[in-house]
């Protein structure tokens, strides 16, 4: 169908129900003339820190009730056999504070699609049958894929329980073992009821659509019931006091390492956009100029990278830019120390924490911070290259409350912020004085006695290494830790996310 004619199409789909009473919240919009796709995202203020006590999993699931299951209109497998041909789909991103439904297909498909989109959202069927595939489904991602094939998640999992432990955040997003199996579909239908409806929503739309797509889907999302959910408070991390451990017991071939602490600062304020510069430089995600990468990986040729982060960033090794639409009100700083052989994990700890509390103590260079700032000032176009993630920008910007664009933002800052801006705010909110410590490995008792002990880790290559590099060695395998013992736990892997 040509672009011009939805209108009418578009206002020929019969509402589900009355008229509404009050105008839904406003749009965002980021509108392409000459985009021959529309990308939708619409953005329900719910999420994970949602989920009532003992039913941890219950957002996410109700999430996926919509977007992976059946609707009144049609089964799920005749759904993926009307989107086949349309080239076409949608999907839900269900995080600890959003939940956003995302769609994209060609205008000329757009009549086709439009329908099923909205009957997912709008009337969904709440079969027994899709809530037990899907639940199986997610029980089999902790049970075997979170626990036995993802080291590198299964870390970054209990880092963030760990250090958000006691708050909203402190839980797995996709559940617990036990919560999983107590939530009934009676639960996914209140849950949904209480957190979809039209007061709960924000309509993102982008690409080439006409304004009769906006008028329908607000008309239609308008069908919701009303209803405005009580506001979570933002997290509260318990404070931390020293470096704390927890040792995941696994039998596996290497050793993932995640470290973090709990930031403050968080997107839109100028001391977000110094840490940038700095955390940029210290461990850029996925690419080879970050320090730690250099350090550990290029002259030493232990794991596969090395990163840091000042935004939670789920599911790093699927992505190369950040992610969209998973923004939170706390976020943290996180090293990520892709696995290392085991005999390196003491000296490979070491060697990250040395590298930030080198950065901590010195700063950065004048040479440094101008490369840095300019390489990101180049970086982040590359962060939005699709109308769909510039969509799912424009979403986060609301959430952050930002008067001016994040991206935009990032590139101005990146000529105004100085070298003197960016080493106070590295002394300002990082620190090794208390931080989480998280290793996946085996013989877990072996590590902690080694690191309670702070003993030197040296280290032994196959190959020669430059003096430059033995010397420097030598230094790391004497970085003092302080590990207290009584800050050290051991956690058996199949224990991990049952209760």
């Amino acid at each position: 169908m040509n672009r011009h004619l939805f209108a009418l199409a578009a206002l020929a789909v019969l509402p589900l129900g009355a008229a509404p009473l009050r105008e839904p919240a406003a749009p965002i919009l980021v509108p392409v003339a000459n985009d021959p796709t529309v990308s939708f995202r619409l953005w329900f203020k719910v999420g994970a820190q949602n989920d009532p006590a003992g039913q941890a999993g219950l957002a996410a699931l109700t999430a996926a009730m919509l977007t992976e299951a059946a609707t009144q209109w049609h089964r799920y497998d005749e759904i993926l056999d009307k989107l086949f041909p349309l080239a076409s789909g949608y999907s839900a991103t269900p995080s600890m504070e959003m939940t956003v439904i995302t769609g994209r297909t060609h205008v000329d498909n757009l009549a086709d699609f439009y329908p099923l989109l909205r009957d997912a959202v709008l009337a969904p069927a709440f079969k027994q049958e899709d809530l037990d595939r899907l639940r199986s489904r997610t029980l089999n991602f902790i049970e075997n894929q979170l626990r036995f094939a993802d080291d590198e998640e299964l870390g970054k999992a209990v880092l963030y329980g760990e250090i958000f432990a006691g708050t909203p955040y402190g839980h797995l997003g996709a559940g617990t073992v036990a919560s999983l199996k107590r939530i009934t579909l009676d639960d996914v239908k209140a849950f949904y009821a209480a957190h979809y409806t039209r007061d709960n929503v924000v309509i993102g739309l982008g690409g080439g659509y006409q304004p009769a797509l906006l008028e329908q889907l607000r008309a239609d999302l308008a069908q919701l019931p009303a209803g405005s959910p009580p506001r979570v408070p933002a997290p509260q991390p318990p404070p931390l006091s020293g470096l704390s451990v927890t040792l995941v017991e696994k039998k596996n071939a290497s050793t993932a390492l995640s470290v973090g602490f709990p930031l403050t600062v968080v997107r839109g304020s100028r001391e977000w956009y110094a840490l940038a510069i700095a955390n940029s430089w210290l461990g850029e995600h996925r690419n080879q100029s970050g320090r730690l990468f250099q350090v550990i990986r290029e002259k030493r040729g232990l794991n596969y990278g090395d990163y840091s982060y000042i935004e939670h960033y789920p599911n790093g090794g699927l992505r190369m830019t950040p992610p969209q639409n998973v923004a939170r009100r706390r976020q943290l700083f996180e090293l990520w120390i892709r696995p290392v052989p085991h005999e390196a994990r003491h000296f490979a700890l070491r060697a990250a924490l040395r590298e930030v509390d080198q950065l901590i103590k010195n700063g950065l260079t004048a040479a440094q911070f101008e490369e840095r700032r300019a390489f990101l000032k180049k970086y982040v176009l590359h962060y939005a290259a699709t109308t769909s993630e510039r969509l799912g920008y424009a979403i986060d910007d609301a959430f952050y409350g930002l008067d001016e664009p994040h991206l935009e933002k990032y590139r101005r800052l990146m000529d105004d912020l100085t070298l003197a801006e960016v080493n106070a705010a590295i002394k300002k909110h990082w620190s090794l004085a208390d931080l989480k410590i998280v290793a996946v490995t085996q013989d877990a008792a072996a590590f902690a006695a080694a690191l309670v002990a702070d003993a030197p880790s040296p280290i032994t290559y196959a190959t020669p290494k430059p003096a430059a590099i033995m010397e420097e060695d030598q230094a790391i395998a004497i970085f003092p830790l302080k590990i207290k013992r009584e800050a050290v736990k051991i956690v058996p892997v199949a224990e991990l996310f049952e209760p």
